[in-house]
């Protein structure tokens, strides 16, 4: 359909066309991602030129590997990403409600209101429908509540073994490691082809031993972490050159052996380096029986850290005494070497308890999107103990919408109009959710809605699987009020970013000499 099919205004047309191109944009990205939502959701293949597939239903994941140009729909990408990034969860319900922001929002720019005053609007309605969002919330107080297992059941795309995996990590870990900000009960997933789902008190490192001399096995380790190279101190080229600076060459040399040394006789067997090990050092804690792993991640370092209550240190740091050094080993009940999945596991460090996820599957793709499940499961139940759930399939979102009705009939102006924007696209989630299911979207809106309305229910929403109306609390379909919360957070900024948008200008390369071009009329915006 042209511009001027949908205005019938030249004028109005040209003044509209990054508007409109934009909204193009949007709904090209909530196209990708709405097929997934909901317990009757498909999913999607990514396929890149190589022909390497990604078989996925998470919404972040569509979103983040698909080849995306205009700079509306990146936009749109960005804040679904950070959406993840906060809360781990709710990307393509952010993403359809933000899709349908602004095409609602489009279409009364199209009828004459200002930008200006939709925008307004829709802060306003938003800030409502977050307010109700949070009265309605049903907290969760302990670890054993049945919709804590909920939440990770349908979060985890109905895996129970997921789900299971998910609250036994929560319980080991408690609810107070689980609530702090700092943590993210996501990181402790780890996804293994050909391992067996389990989880333990511990971590698991994705590396091997430096050679096979070393033990495989350590029981009681007393552990060092190098946050550095294992390596004598290096001198330049041009001081090697010269004989005081060979001879230097030759203390350092000296001295690193003695500090290798000093880590036998304190009992060390479990040295950690973020980077490369000297052949000396190697040789020497082979020797004495040590097992020593290079080329450990700086995340994984510090979490080895927490656990075990090493304290990291520099390769200068080993020049301490070994009364000093003593204070910055780790402790751990055992540490051993998984030799067919080639990873090394630390079990029951002495400091923070810290528990691991560990999701198997038979291939790499099919393990990918079990890790991709496991996380959004995680994410969900960390979400659900700091503020508790709501009713979900779309349920609540009808509930809050009913009234933001009576809500709009306060609001004085044209600034009605963009209440009306957010009162529309809550009503989208629950529709994408039924036509995903097979069933008419429109008869089962307004089922919902007179259902709430004569029984005062904000949980009743539709059964995916016979079509009627029913309480989400009683089918244990929960939803964390944070997800929730953030998606209309993230859906309110997406839409206010692309309704602000009045000119598209094409930047100039970064060389000398060419200038910014300003779209003109009739151009093609496809290449954006």
């Amino acid at each position: 359909m042209s511009l001027k099919q949908v205005t019938g205004n030249s004028e109005v047309d040209e003044r509209l066309a990054a508007l409109l191109t934009n909204s193009n944009a949007v709904r090209a990205i909530t196209a990708a991602v709405e097929g997934t939502i909901g317990p009757k959701g498909l999913d999607t293949m990514l396929v890149d030129r190589f022909g390497e597939v990604v078989i996925t239903n998470d919404g972040v994941t569509i979103l983040d590997k698909m080849d995306a140009n205009h700079p509306a729909a990146k936009l749109m990408i960005n804040i679904a990403k950070a959406q993840q990034e906060e809360v781990g969860d709710g990307t393509t319900t952010a993403t359809i409600l933000a899709g349908s922001l602004v095409a609602e929002g489009v279409n009364q720019v199209i009828k004459g209101v200002p930008v200006v005053r939709i925008i307004e609007g829709m802060k306003q309605g938003l800030r409502q429908a977050k307010k109700i969002l949070e009265q309605s919330a049903r907290p969760i107080t302990d670890l054993d509540d049945p919709l804590l297992y909920q939440v990770a059941l349908i979060a985890g795309r109905e895996h129970e073994d997921i789900a299971d995996l998910v609250i036994s990590a929560a319980k080991l870990i408690g609810k107070e490691k689980i609530i702090d900000k700092n943590f993210k009960l996501a990181d402790t997933v780890v996804a293994e082809v050909g391992a067996e789902n389990e989880v333990f008190m511990g971590l698991i490192i994705n590396r091997e031993r430096m050679n096979s001399q070393m033990p495989a096995v350590i029981k009681q380790a007393k552990i060092v972490v190098i946050d550095d190279a294992l390596e004598p101190e290096e001198l330049s080229e041009e001081a090697l050159a010269t004989e005081a600076g060979f001879n230097r060459f030759r203390e350092l040399r000296e001295e690193f052996r003695y500090n290798i040394y000093k880590l036998t006789e304190l009992g060390v067997n479990l040295v950690l380096v973020d980077r490369r090990v000297d052949d000396m050092a190697e040789e020497i804690l082979t020797e004495a029986q040590a097992m020593v792993v290079q080329r450990v991640s700086n995340k994984d370092l510090k979490k080895i850290a927490e656990h075990t209550g090493a304290k990291p240190m520099k390769r200068t740091g080993l020049k301490r005494s070994k009364e000093e050094l003593e204070k910055y080993l780790g402790f751990a009940d055992l540490v051993y070497e998984d030799e067919k999945l080639e990873q090394i596991r630390i079990i029951g460090g002495k400091s923070k308890p810290m528990a691991t996820i560990l999701v198997g599957a038979a291939t790499e793709e099919v393990v990918g999107e079990r890790e991709r499940i496991a996380k959004d499961a995680a994410s969900s139940v960390q979400a659900a103990l700091k503020q508790g759930v709501v009713p979900g399939g779309g349920s609540i979102e009808l509930g809050i919408m009913r009234q933001l009705k009576e809500f709009r009939e306060m609001i004085k102006g044209m600034t009605a109009y963009g209440v009306d924007c957010v009162i529309e696209a809550l009503k989208r989630p629950l529709a994408q959710i039924v036509i995903n299911a097979g069933f008419n979207a429109l008869e089962k809106v307004e089922d919902v809605i007179a259902a709430q309305a004569e029984s005062g229910k904000m949980s009743l929403g539709i059964n995916c699987d016979s079509g009627e109306v029913a309480d989400m609390y009683e089918l244990g379909v929960v939803d964390p009020v944070l997800v929730k919360n953030h998606a209309l957070k993230a859906a309110g900024e997406i839409a206010e970013a692309i309704l602000r948008i009045d000119t598209i200008i094409k930047k100039r390369e970064e060389k000398e000499g060419q200038e910014k071009s300003v779209l003109s009329e009739g151009q093609d915006l496809s290449e954006f």
